[in-house]
């Protein structure tokens, strides 16, 4: 059986904008695998709004993260990409990040060089460390991973306070350092996502956030530049909680589900996501 680990280097280095749902949850991942995507991203923002209710502005910890990976891990066949946002610390504290999220169940890792606590990367406001302390990370998260397939996609924030050019440099200079994917985050345009494509050597990923700064180019023109994937970190997230709001709000004016029940999965949809058959079949076989 192939690893999850060269099954993602695999789809990335094939820079053919391979589409990524992002899941905060074993559930969401669960449906990102039964509707035939090859890969899922754990988001971090996503693990935020969802299991703290916070915003993505750095106040998950390793810990927190580590345990949703792992429960997505079991959840779920496909590799996952993980959201590792600064590595929660210094180049230290990154080899032990490493450690645990390969543990968990990590195919790959996105560490990013905002200072911490960082901030959702299409916030305002964010602030990034000098490129010497985010080369000692990504050399320390190469370093550190004991498979040699486990991707290291070395993000930069840098387009928002010191514009495109620079971004791109520090993403070269991360590849120097060893990272395997680069992530220049926020472009603002068609044109900005084309260069970044077009100058760095490694697969690239583009993060296209509903509402964000970025434009949704669709996936056939993302392959056609070249990108390695394309996250679509919270979209899963954003539809429940539209539907939430909705059906909830509904219950609460009329005290029935009767006008929304075209709005909610049934009770046979709901346990088929949960595989429910399977723990039904090793409870007959234990018994």
């Amino acid at each position: 059986m192939t690893k999850s680990t060269t099954t993602l280097k695999s789809l990335l280095a094939k820079r053919q904008g391979v589409t990524l749902p992002g899941a905060a949850n074993g559930l969401f991942a669960r449906v990102i695998e039964d509707l035939g995507y090859e890969a899922v991203y754990v988001t971090g923002a996503g693990v935020a709004n969802m299991f703290l209710g916070a915003p993505d502005i750095g106040l998950t910890t390793l810990t927190e993260i580590a345990n949703h990976v792992a429960a997505i891990a079991d959840a779920v066949a496909l590799p996952l990409l993980v959201d590792a946002d600064t590595g929660f610390g210094n180049p230290v504290n990154m080899v032990r990040t490493v450690k645990v999220l390969e543990r968990a169940g990590a195919a790959g890792l996105q560490i990013e060089d905002q200072i911490f606590p960082k901030k959702c990367g299409h916030f305002a406001g964010k602030g990034i460390v000098p490129l010497e302390e985010m080369l000692a990370k990504v050399k320390a998260a190469v370093d550190t991973r004991r498979d040699g397939d486990l991707q290291i996609v070395a993000r930069t924030d840098a387009r928002a306070s010191l514009g495109l050019q620079a971004a791109i440099d520090r993403a070269g200079a991360m590849i120097e350092a060893g990272a395997d994917v680069t992530f220049v985050e926020a472009p603002t345009s068609a044109e900005e996502l084309a260069e970044i494509a077009r100058a760095l050597p490694v697969p690239q990923v583009a993060n296209i956030v509903f509402g964000g700064m970025t434009p949704e180019l669709g996936q056939a023109q993302f392959a056609e530049l070249g990108f390695g994937c394309v996250l679509y970190a919270n979209a899963s997230l954003q539809a429940a909680l539209k539907a939430s709001h909705e059906v909830l709000e509904s219950l609460k004016r009329q005290g029935s589900l009767a006008a929304v029940a075209d709005r909610l999965a049934g009770f046979d949809v709901r346990q088929r996501a949960v595989d429910k058959p399977k723990y039904d079949a090793l409870e007959s076989r234990y018994r």
